[in-house]
């Protein structure tokens, strides 16, 4: 996997020794669940995330440039890791951030990049992405970076969670987004 950058970030592949930061900002109650997966417990918890979660192809620690510590995780999920599509010209955008680094603009910084990386170096055609209720943050990022709204969904099933919730979908084309660079 390649490392991609922006004025700001570094996206770059997760790395063990990451278990610490990660556990960090994914402890937190405000991050995990709003995106469907419970606070982690442990920096073993962590770990394991990092070994078998974030290990796939196109997953992404974000990375701040300045202190080098990753602050988040970005990535394009295609193949069976995606309910929203199966074709393979079309991937799903997801994404979090810890919650020190809100309302800065670099979830919109990161999420532009993993776009021209999906339309430019993964030949995708069209990228999905989702949000629960509730998750104004994530939805906005979607609208800032040209995603339009498809569809929403009562009874979406949350597995980590053990729950379901009211779910919404947005898409984003590389005709779109050609006209929109």
């Amino acid at each position: 996997m390649m490392e991609l950058k922006t004025e700001r970030l570094l996206l770059r592949p997760w790395r063990e020794e990451d278990a610490e930061s990660l556990f960090l900002y994914a402890k937190d109650p405000a991050v995990g669940p709003i995106a469907g997966w419970p606070p982690h417990q442990s920096v073993d918890e962590s770990l394991e995330v990092i070994r078998t979660v974030f290990s796939v192809p196109e997953t992404y620690a974000i990375i701040l440039r300045e202190t080098g510590i990753p602050i988040g995780c970005i990535g394009l999920k295609t193949g069976n890791a995606t309910d929203l599509t199966d074709r393979t010209d079309e991937c799903e955008l997801g994404y979090w951030l810890g919650v020190p680094y809100w309302g800065k603009g670099l979830m919109t910084e990161a999420a532009t990049e993993m776009i021209r990386h999906a339309f430019e170096d993964c030949d995708m055609n069209k990228i999905w992405c989702g949000y629960y209720d509730g998750n104004i943050r994530s939805k906005r990022v979607q609208e800032k970076c040209g995603f339009t709204y498809q569809w929403e969904n009562d009874n979406v099933d949350v597995p980590l969670m053990h729950e379901t919730r009211k779910g919404f979908v947005s898409c984003l084309t590389k005709e779109e987004w050609s006209e929109m660079i």
